[in-house]
C-alpha cells in the first residue's frame, strides 16, 4: 500500500520540484528589480525637468513589477502548501485506509489552478518589464539604411 502511496505522490512533488524552480526566477526578478527601484529613488531627488519626469515614468512601472511579481510569487507559495497538502493527504489516506481521493484531487485542482494565475501574472510583469525596456525611436536611427 504504502508503495502506491509513494507512486500517486510523485507527480504532485514533481510540480512542487517546478514550483520551486520558478519561485526561485521570480525571487531573483523581485531582487533586481527592488535595486532598480532604490536606484530610481536616489536619482528622484537628484533630476528636474523632463529627466524627473522620466525617473517618475520608471518608478511607477518598477511599482508594478513589485506588486505583480508580489502577487505571483505569494499564488506561488500558495501553490505550494496545496501541493503539500495533496502528499500529505495521499498518505494518510495510505496509512489510515480512508477514502480521500476526491479531497486529494480536489486539492491538487486547486493548486494547479494557483500555478496557473501565478504563471499568468508572471507573463503579465515580463510584459511590462519588455514596455519599460522599449528603445527610444530616435536612438534607432530608422531614417539610416545600415
Amino acid at each position: 500500500m504504502i508503495t502506491q502511496t509513494i507512486q500517486l505522490a510523485l507527480i504532485p512533488v514533481f510540480v512542487l520540484v517546478a514550483i520551486g524552480n520558478i519561485l526561485n526566477i521570480l525571487s531573483t526578478r523581485l531582487g533586481r528589480v527592488v535595486d532598480r527601484a532604490r536606484l530610481l529613488q536616489k536619482l528622484y531627488a537628484e533630476t528636474e525637468g523632463g529627466e524627473h519626469d522620466g525617473i517618475v515614468r520608471e518608478i511607477r512601472l518598477v511599482d508594478r513589477r513589485i506588486k505583480i511579481i508580489t502577487r505571483a510569487i505569494r499564488l506561488m507559495v500558495l501553490s505550494a502548501l496545496a501541493i503539500g497538502s495533496t502528499v500529505a493527504v495521499l498518505f494518510l489516506q495510505g496509512l489510515a485506509g480512508l477514502d480521500l481521493h476526491v479531497l486529494a484531487a480536489g486539492i491538487f485542482l486547486v493548486s494547479i489552478i494557483l500555478l496557473l494565475i501565478a504563471l499568468v501574472l508572471f507573463l503579465q510583469e515580463t510584459q511590462v518589464a519588455a514596455d519599460a525596456l522599449q528603445v527610444p525611436a530616435d536612438l534607432l536611427e530608422l531614417h539610416r539604411n545600415i
